[in-house]
């Protein structure tokens, strides 16, 4: 176990409430990041959050090391995400004043990409996206997972991560080139 983060897991397995804060300082805002943007609101994302981590205080002593710790851990606030939305049954829109707010410890790709009116533009036609499309756009881009562990997150191929971005940034160059088009109808499938 040379890897701090897995030297930090065995510890807090053992016990060691020091190390389960610790991992608990390093994975916080990330967790936070990907759930705000996910469900639109600083107290939902942070209630979000808190579920993750106290599913991880559950799920650690059967934590095995067969992927990452940060894979793991946004597997299960995936599901969190997924059962906040079955509760609560409802979409809405994020509006440009709540975009200027999102802060992450790392700058999006599209900030780096584009001036900041032109990621607003993108995040909103992400926001257009199915919800599977979505999510994934979410972990791949936003929170920077790789192929392979957005599709263990998501429980699916990696094939078909691959497909989702693809069908993804075909339709994202089509809305950014004219931005008043309809979404087109294979993208418009129910999630």
């Amino acid at each position: 176990m040379s890897d701090p983060v897995e030297q930090l897991v065995g510890q807090a397995q053992a016990g060691n409430y020091e190390a389960a804060s610790q991992l608990v300082a390093q994975f916080y805002k990330r967790i936070f990041a990907y759930l705000r943007r996910l469900c639109a609101h600083d107290e939902d994302a942070a209630d979000l959050t808190q579920q993750t981590f106290a599913r991880l205080w559950v799920a650690l002593p059967s934590y095995a090391g067969r992927s990452s710790l940060s894979t793991w851990l946004h597997g299960m606030a995936h599901h969190v995400y997924v059962d906040w939305r079955r509760v609560r049954n409802f979409t809405q829109p994020q509006t440009d004043e709540w975009w200027a707010t999102c802060t992450t410890p790392n700058p999006s790709p599209f900030e780096e990409a584009a001036e900041r009116d032109l990621a607003h533009q993108l995040y909103r036609a992400v926001e257009q996206l199915p919800e599977d499309t979505r999510q994934t756009v979410h972990l791949r881009y936003y929170q920077g997972l790789t192929l392979a562990e957005t599709a263990e997150v998501l429980g699916i191929a990696s094939s078909t991560v691959k497909y989702r971005l693809r069908e993804a940034l075909g339709f994202l160059r089509s809305r950014m080139a004219e931005p008043k088009q309809p979404i087109p109808h294979t993208l418009n499938r129910a999630s």
